[in-house]
């Protein structure tokens, strides 16, 4: 069955060099991230023009592929820079530029000729028709709306171009507008959310107030503390490999450029495995190995849901009626090196002597390790790893590479409100 069909592409975010050296590591096979402008997160520090082309050259030394997000709709004013911004990227080398405004598109082919074009998901892109004509455009691949089934996708991918590609988002942060067309930032902040800026409000907590009763707040529904009326449940597709493949999907990219490197490894390792674990042994009832899945929330995480892909928004909006991130499981550690049977490491968060941590690597299933002996950097005893970024040691027989993530399970889980 796979003989047929091209193993998709994995496409992890790069909010920065950190990031971005974290989804190689664990397995992308190409990264997307912003430039300081036109990009439609503002969040993350993103990637000068000089950043830019280091980071361009460590992905293709290693075989990635880098896509720039060039996705804001820019206002007259902006288009100035434009043909410089554009010139940079191709001159760094990106391989695509990742567009949803028109004229952008016609400025890329004149300032960054040759390099490939990819449609966003901001463009909303639902049918194979404007597929067609962005492929006719001179686009070669099309990030489709978030809001579609797989159904919908088979039929794009049955009407365009066999050399036509198609991403999904199938990891991450969802939005309750139409593939992040919103207006609810700008109107309560004055952020513009597709500009990169949303301060997300959709994730606030709401109560009623009336107008004579000022500072006496009434919840929307009864219940404790108000309700959450627009926030999304997280998207999690990683017990869906075998449906993704037979739609048609060219490649599945994790939403989080603006999450930290550890969201970025953790998601990316797991997503590698499970994409590679089908390829080895495909078949329709595919389940990827149990610590795959456990990963997921081995990160902080809204609940999970499977987007729109098996339902239209109006069936099920997908809404998470509790605020925050689940968070159950907190970094300890990053190991330095491994000599002699003595881990060192640096200090990430708080634990004891005798804990037992476990370790994250890369394409393989986590295993534990007890911190034995705990010393600090000048070799003396010590209970606790006290102090932030503090350099450490214990004894371990068990080899950890450098860059190995140490973690450790709360005790009681987390609701961590943001």
């Amino acid at each position: 069955m796979t003989d047929k069909i091209k193993k998709p592409e994995l496409l992890a975010p790069a909010g920065d060099m950190e990031r971005l050296m974290a989804a190689v590591k664990y397995g992308a096979d190409a990264v997307y991230l912003g430039g300081t402008t036109f990009g439609m997160r503002a969040a993350p520090q993103n990637f000068s023009d000089e950043e830019l082309k280091i980071a361009v050259d460590y992905c293709h030394e290693r075989g990635v592929k880098v896509y720039l997000t060039c996705n804001v709709l820019p206002r007259n004013d902006e288009l100035s820079e434009l043909p410089s911004f554009l010139e940079n990227a191709k001159a760094a080398g990106v391989d695509a530029l990742i567009i949803s405004d028109l004229g952008v598109l016609e400025y890329a082919k004149k300032y960054a000729e040759g390099v490939e074009i990819h449609i966003s998901t901001q463009t909303g892109v639902v049918n194979y028709a404007a597929a067609k004509a962005f492929y006719e455009l001179g686009a070669r691949r099309v990030v489709t709306a978030r809001e579609l089934k797989l159904t919908e996708i088979s039929g794009i991918r049955e009407n365009i171009p066999d050399d036509m590609d198609i991403e999904c988002f199938v990891h991450g942060a969802m939005c309750v507008s139409f593939s992040g067309r919103c207006l609810i930032s700008n109107y309560l902040v004055n952020r513009d959310a597709n500009r990169g800026e949303c301060a997300q409000p959709c994730r606030w907590k709401y109560t009623l107030m009336e107008e004579k009763r000022p500072g006496q707040h009434f919840p929307v529904f009864e219940g404790d503390g108000g309700t959450y009326l627009f926030n999304s449940k997280d998207m999690c597709m990683i017990e869906h490999i075998p449906e993704m493949v037979k739609a048609g999907i060219t490649s599945f990219k994790i939403e989080g450029r603006a999450k930290s490197a550890y969201y970025v490894a953790v998601v990316t390792n797991a997503y590698r495995k499970a994409i590679d674990e089908y390829f080895e042994n495909p078949s329709d009832d595919f389940m990827p190995s149990q610590w795959i899945i456990d990963e997921m929330k081995k990160i902080s995480y809204r609940d999970y849901c499977t987007g729109f892909f098996y339902g239209d928004p109006a069936d099920d909006a997908n809404i998470s009626y509790k605020g925050g991130y689940n968070r159950e499981w907190d970094v300890m550690a990053v190991v330095e090196k491994w000599e002699d049977g003595v881990a060192y490491c640096s200090q990430r968060n708080r634990f004891f002597e005798g804990d037992e941590l476990e370790a994250m690597v890369k394409g393989d299933k986590p295993f534990k390790v007890i911190a034995k002996e705990l010393r600090n950097a000048e070799g003396e005893a010590i209970e606790a790893t006290n102090h932030p970024m503090m350099n450490f040691t214990f004894r371990t027989d068990i080899p950890l590479e450098a860059e190995t993530i140490l973690r450790k399970e709360r005790d009681e889980p987390d609701r961590v409100i943001i």
